[in-house]
């Protein structure tokens, strides 16, 4: 037979142990007071977009639901859509392998790899807007690069401004390497050492650690910056106005020319650029979510 050990006494007149609370629960007060405003701010400029889109609030005439602004919107945005997704996708990925590359630098037991990860770091706090600016005068036909080159302006490529949106690109990818470096060498600085030694005792060599040990500790924190800087590029404006040729324009530099016309009927298409944006971002955070989670099953 089996016996139910018995709850433990407790002392007549001292008080009942409080009931533990769950790491999850703890997590989310912590952040609730953050978490909040964040969600009141978003929450309403998303539903006063979408309420614009739909003609529910709209600035001229009476409220009705329609989808004339989607229609309206629809000959631009199937191009936009295809421009922005291209730009996101370009950068992220190489800011993921640069960024991957410089947490690697930057965990390693070298003076001049730290000193590389920490000139990376420096270029965190430095505005998208000046970045564009910088990269503007260093790859225009006549910047700084083809006068070190020593390349005539007539021979230079377009890459400010041309058909493949490079100097977008070049410029999202170098900021968003730096991001990727900083959060995935917090993960592997932290974490990865001891692994490592654990495994080099068992006979690993370096690439079986890269391979079995670095890599799947850094492919969460990886994910995660990836899937940030996929949103943050999708909605960003000043880069790809600056750089960027003039047709077809990305989403968020569609929505901004649209809201910014003196056509008060255009504020719905613009709403309706911005609520497909908003969509298409919410999805790719969804899909982010998901493939971390199975990665962290897997493990």
């Amino acid at each position: 037979m089996t016996t139910r050990e018995a709850p433990p006494a407790t002392v007549p007149g001292t008080p009942a142990p409080a009931p533990r609370r769950r790491p999850g629960l703890r997590a989310f007060l912590l952040v609730l007071p953050a978490l909040v405003p964040v969600v009141a701010v978003v929450g309403a400029a998303l539903t006063s977009a979408l309420l614009l889109s739909l003609g529910l609030a709209p600035l001229v005439g009476e409220p009705g639901l329609s989808l004339d602004a989607y229609r309206s919107a629809a000959t631009d945005l199937g191009s936009s859509l295809r421009v922005s997704i291209a730009i996101a996708a370009a950068a992220t990925a190489i800011a993921a392998a640069v960024g991957l590359c410089l947490a690697l630098a930057a965990t390693a037991a070298i003076r001049r790899s730290r000193l590389l990860g920490t000139l990376a770091a420096l270029t965190v706090p430095i505005p998208h807007l000046v970045g564009a600016a910088a990269m503007g005068l260093l790859l225009a036909d006549a910047g700084v690069l083809s006068r070190l080159l020593g390349v005539d302006p007539g021979s230079w490529p377009p890459l400010v401004g041309g058909r493949w949106w490079i100097a977008v690109v070049a410029e999202y990818a170098w900021k968003e390497s730096a991001f990727v470096a900083l959060v995935v060498a917090g993960v592997l600085s932290s974490r990865a050492a001891s692994y490592t030694e654990t495994a080099a005792l068992l006979g690993a060599g370096r690439w079986a650690r890269l391979r079995h040990v670095t890599l799947p500790l850094a492919a969460p924190a990886l994910g995660a910056t990836a899937a940030i800087s996929f949103v943050y590029t999708l909605g960003s404006y000043e880069v790809a106005a600056l750089l960027g040729r003039a047709h077809p324009e990305p989403l968020a530099v569609l929505a901004f020319r649209l809201f910014t016309s003196i056509d008060l009927a255009a504020r719905p298409q613009a709403a309706a650029v911005a609520v497909t944006t908003a969509v298409l971002a919410l999805l790719v955070v969804l899909v982010a979510l998901r493939a971390l989670r199975n990665l962290a099953a897997e493990r």
